[in-house]
């Protein structure tokens, strides 16, 4: 029996299996340090395990400003329990599977709340299909250039994608 929130014999909400947060904190780059995630200079300021910090890339003081291992692990979990939250609360008329609820914390987490709110309105809806196919299609990502920015595919998300929206093309 899938795995729900709103299951009226389970105890506690739905939340990311242990392979699922494996799965994204192998995916996302840990480092300790800010960083621009596309590159010096190009994408967003990003630190630890794929923390967004801000968009645009990171000034010169965030470059130089050190991140502890600890630091990196708490923002991570509080970033997967909000991720893991607007799940819950977006899709309420949908019994998810823990390999869909873990592929849309992972895609909330990556876009946040309001990037991943067209998929999220989809699954609720029972459209996954539509969604896996919209999941599969957010892999452009602004990047800064000597002329203002351009979107850009960004190789890595191409594999995420496919993994994050296979769930709903069963």
């Amino acid at each position: 029996m899938p795995l729900d929130k709103q299951d009226p014999g389970s105890t506690s909400p739905m939340k990311m299996s242990l392979a699922g947060r494996s799965n994204l904190r192998a995916r996302e780059r840990a480092e300790a340090r800010y960083y621009d995630d596309m590159g010096p200079g190009r994408g967003n300021c990003t630190w630890g395990a794929g923390i967004l910090a801000h968009k645009g890339p990171c000034t010169a003081e965030e470059l130089k400003r050190p991140v502890s291992d600890a630091a990196v692990a708490a923002e991570f979990s509080s970033r997967v329990a909000d991720a893991e939250r607007t799940v819950r609360i977006r899709v309420k008329h949908q019994v998810l599977d823990q390999d869909q609820f873990d592929a849309l914390v992972s895609y909330t987490f990556n876009l946040g709340p309001h990037g991943a709110g067209k998929v999220l309105e989809l699954v609720d809806k029972g459209k996954l299909r539509e969604a896996a196919t919209t999941m599969s299609s957010m892999t452009r990502v602004r990047v800064k250039t000597k002329h203002g920015s351009k979107l850009v595919i960004a190789r890595g998300l191409i594999s995420r994608r496919a993994e994050e929206s296979a769930p709903f093309r069963k």
